[in-house]
């Protein structure tokens, strides 16, 4: 289930955790994607939090909030790039987007793999997506205190394994959220501290958050499952369909 627009707003804007966290993940992701020049940059979920520091670089940037959600207007006084959309029908057209974040979009989504097989569609062929999820080994993803506490974790083998069922191929992964979930005073002052040393301990398994970067493959690979296995379905129906005539 989605979380509402308005939690997260007061999350990330008016409350000092929520501050910090906006400030580690966004180090990260500028880390891993230095410059956007001339590209187009969307997100999806609540990414607008790092969707800010491409403004004014990309060609073109967009945060696509599904309905569930809600949507509110961004960036404050300025012309808006926020949309109210389905979460798996984007008005985005085929493989236009360069560089894609997927930021509480995911882990809360009521059909995540539809939502997967819409960043496959809206990114463009040398593209890549982010995709940012809570750590199902971190303390982030045990406290209902904040966003992170909220859907399905992941590890980061979950992740990779999803992502290569539908297309994709891992490129880079990272980690952020190193300081505990807490907003009392001494986590607030060494939050630096506990970033700066986590990203260098351990830099995809310890952290709140994970961070990862994917590229598509093309064509797209056959996926192996049930519908590929059942090469000759059952005809125990058939004769309901197409009853048998009888014997004169």
């Amino acid at each position: 289930m989605h979380l509402d627009v308005l939690d997260l707003r007061s999350f990330y804007y008016r409350t000092g955790l929520g501050r910090a966290a906006q400030r580690s993940i966004r180090d990260q992701v500028r880390t891993l994607w230095p410059e956007a020049r001339g590209m187009n940059v969307a997100g999806f979920g609540f990414a607008v939090p790092l969707l800010r520091p491409f403004i004014g670089e990309a060609q073109r940037v967009i945060a696509l909030m599904p309905g569930q959600q809600g949507v509110m207007p961004w960036p404050p006084g300025e012309p808006n790039m926020a949309v109210l959309c389905e979460e798996t029908l984007w008005p985005i057209e085929t493989e236009t987007v360069h560089r894609l974040i997927v930021l509480h979009g995911l882990e809360t989504s009521e059909n995540p793999p539809a939502v997967i097989e819409e960043v496959y569609r809206t990114l463009a062929p040398e593209g890549r997506a982010l995709f940012i999820v809570p750590n199902r080994a971190g303390l982030w993803s045990k406290n209902d205190a904040t966003p992170f506490g909220f859907g399905r974790p992941y590890s980061l083998s979950q992740l990779e394994a999803q992502m290569k069922f539908h297309g994709f191929q891992a490129e880079r992964h990272a980690a952020a959220l190193f300081q505990p979930p807490s907003s009392k005073p001494f986590w607030m002052k060494t939050a630096r501290v506990w970033e700066g040393v986590g990203r260098k301990l351990s830099n995809s398994l310890a952290g709140g958050v994970l961070l990862l970067e994917v590229k598509k493959q093309i064509p797209a690979p056959p996926r192996r499952g049930l519908r590929e296995a059942v090469k000759k379905p059952l005809k125990i129906l058939d004769g309901i369909a197409s009853p048998a005539p009888k014997p004169v």
